[in-house]
């Protein structure tokens, strides 16, 4: 079921486009992964989205329901984690939850279950001091409980574990997937790709206002080449015959270097298995296997032509 569909999306500022004939869809129970280097559209999109911005031009849909700037009622279906931490420093944990929900219409007894119930899940239930005095990771927590206490349907995360170790950002990305498996669809932006890597579904890749792909990590990769490369260092290449390698299944292409063999292997075959095997049958000792596997990381450097972080 098509959760979010956005058709032919425009909005400037200005002379500025900041998004041009935008094509987007999201399934409904997905962690979807938007990515694109900075200016590239991600934040003028979430703000369309969230009711934040009006379109120029173009359709934007939840659950078949048209998205306008300023809905109250589409408001309340969102949980929104932005950025830049919306959290008061002078109010305790427990406070911030509280003022949060009071605006998503919680009242009384049911507003403070449920903030307490929020609290409970990012695993600051505890805490009685005031939201200063926390550390970078247990704001990054807090953040998140403000955008949860109303059990929003659609949840949009934007950049949630900047600048914070490593063990608040593993408890943030367990924590977004048991959302995701109460049935809360999500929306995941972030600069570290390892994040998608662990917990996207499915990716769309924006540049200059409009999606440039779209799909699975796997049919990602294999825009760019359906291989993977190995390099193997032998003790002895000389007894190798190149030759040999025609016979060898799933295997694309090999170059020597010194006293490696580097090979081409297509993904859906397990050729590696195979050169090993031809590698022992003529006696030959493996001192050590080098993967060069496509990453993300590399799928967004040939599509954008600027890392992700740039």
């Amino acid at each position: 079921m098509k959760y979010v569909e956005i058709k032919g999306l425009y909005k400037s500022f200005g002379e500025v486009n900041a998004l041009e004939n935008l094509n987007l869809s999201i399934e409904k129970g997905e962690i979807f992964g938007l990515l694109g280097p900075n200016g590239a559209g991600k934040s003028t999109t979430i703000n369309i989205l969230t009711t934040l911005l009006d379109k120029d031009k173009g359709s934007i849909k939840i659950c078949n329901e048209e998205v306008r700037k300023n809905d109250a009622n589409m408001r309340g279906k969102l949980g929104i984690v932005p950025q830049d931490l919306a959290i008061f420093e002078d109010m305790t944990a427990l406070e911030n939850v509280m003022f949060f929900g009071s605006l998503y219409g919680l009242k009384g007894k049911d507003l403070k279950e449920k903030s307490i119930s929020a609290l409970q899940f990012v695993g600051l239930e505890e805490s009685k001091k005031l939201s200063k005095t926390f550390s970078g990771g247990m704001k990054r927590r807090l953040n998140i409980a403000c955008g949860i206490v109303h059990n929003p349907e659609l949840l949009i995360l934007d950049e949630p574990t900047v600048g914070i170790d490593p063990q608040s950002r593993n408890h943030i990305m367990k924590s977004i997937k048991t959302l995701n498996k109460n049935g809360c669809t999500v929306i995941y932006t972030t600069h570290y790709m390892e994040e998608v890597e662990a917990l996207c579904n499915n990716i769309a890749i924006m540049d200059k206002g409009r999606v440039i792909a779209e799909g699975s990590k796997e049919s990602l990769k294999n825009l760019i080449t359906n291989k993977n490369k190995f390099e193997v260092t032998v003790n002895d290449i000389t007894s190798i015959n190149e030759k040999d390698f025609n016979n060898i299944k799933g295997i694309d292409s090999v170059e020597f270097k010194d006293n490696k063999v580097i090979v081409s292997i297509d993904r859906e075959i397990n050729g590696l298995n195979e050169l090993l095997l031809y590698l022992s049958s003529k006696d030959i000792k493996i001192l050590d296997i080098k993967s060069q596997i496509l990453t993300l990381e590399d799928v967004f450097l040939n599509l954008t032509g600027r890392k992700l972080r740039d």
